[in-house]
């Protein structure tokens, strides 16, 4: 789709509940990259504000006036004080409800596109605020690179440097609900991790990344077992570094040495199961 923004899926290397305020949001440690599978939505000029869903996961959504993608474009028009009419396509090819954050990839890749049709100004800075007042997650899909996050995912610090590395994505095909995963969560809480300044290659990044955990992967799979059916057959895979479910899932992720490991893994893997794998999501220029 020319011109199209990309919404690339977000993976969470690592996530730590390390506590929860007194809201009841749950306060997280995480690594968040973005991976080699997106959405895309583009904008074009309109006389209202208007919706079309195409693409392969399209069935599992609705233009109605909550979606996410329509709610960043009224707040972006309200925000700049203009009407919010604009024909937008989203072509999702990300699962729904899956633990890497689509629909926050979606409402970012929104705003980016319609900050460049309407030719507000803003840029990256000046959406952020807008961003984060749609979710937790979109600031980081703003970007759309490496970070850290903390907070309730808020909190944006740099993250390591990181090696030439390969993600593979799979997903069984069952969608979760976030909330039931946090509340099918029992024990504490986790500490935050230490990560170093840069990892030499992947390798030494998976061994770090390996003494770390996803606090929501146990509640995962006691709600849907397939997850460890997914984890299982990713760690069998030639070359695989590390195997960990992202978000609250049921996207897993393999971590493998470079993209082209990652992209002839995903071709050993069972049929019925979504797969992507290939190099992550390119930086985006400063």
């Amino acid at each position: 789709m020319s011109g199209a923004e990309p919404a690339p899926a977000k993976v969470n290397l690592y996530l730590h509940v390390t506590g929860r305020r007194v809201d009841g949001y749950h306060l997280l440690d995480s690594l968040a990259v973005f991976g080699p599978a997106a959405d895309a939505v583009a904008a074009a000029p309109g006389e209202a504000l208007c919706l079309t869903l195409d693409g392969p996961f399209a069935a599992g959504l609705a233009a109605e006036p909550d979606n996410l993608v329509l709610r960043a474009a009224r707040a972006l028009a309200e925000a700049v004080g203009r009407p919010a009419a604009a024909a937008l396509t989203l072509t999702k090819r990300l699962p729904v409800a899956s633990g890497i954050g689509g629909g926050s990839a979606d409402a970012a890749a929104a705003l980016r596109a319609l900050d460049r049709l309407w030719g507000t100004g803003l840029g990256e800075g000046g959406l952020a605020g807008i961003a984060a007042g749609l979710g937790a997650d979109v600031p980081v899909c703003l970007a759309a690179r490496p970070a850290r996050m903390q907070g309730i995912g808020e909190v944006l610090l740099p993250a390591p440097a990181l090696p030439e590395y390969g993600l593979l994505l799979v997903n069984p095909g069952v969608a979760l609900a976030t909330p039931a995963v946090f509340r099918a969560r029992q024990g504490g809480f986790t500490p935050m991790a230490e990560l170093p300044a840069a990892w030499p290659d992947a390798a030494a990044m998976a061994r770090d990344l390996a003494a770390l955990r996803n606090d929501l992967e146990p509640p995962a799979i006691a709600l849907c077992p397939v997850i460890a059916e997914v984890l299982a057959a990713i760690r069998a895979l030639p070359g695989c570094l590390l195997a960990r479910m992202s978000g609250s899932g049921a996207t897993c992720f393999g971590l493998f040495p470079d993209a082209e490991a990652a992209r002839r893994a995903a071709a050993l893997l069972p049929g019925g199961w979504w797969r992507e794998g290939g190099a992550p999501h390119p930086v985006p220029a400063d």
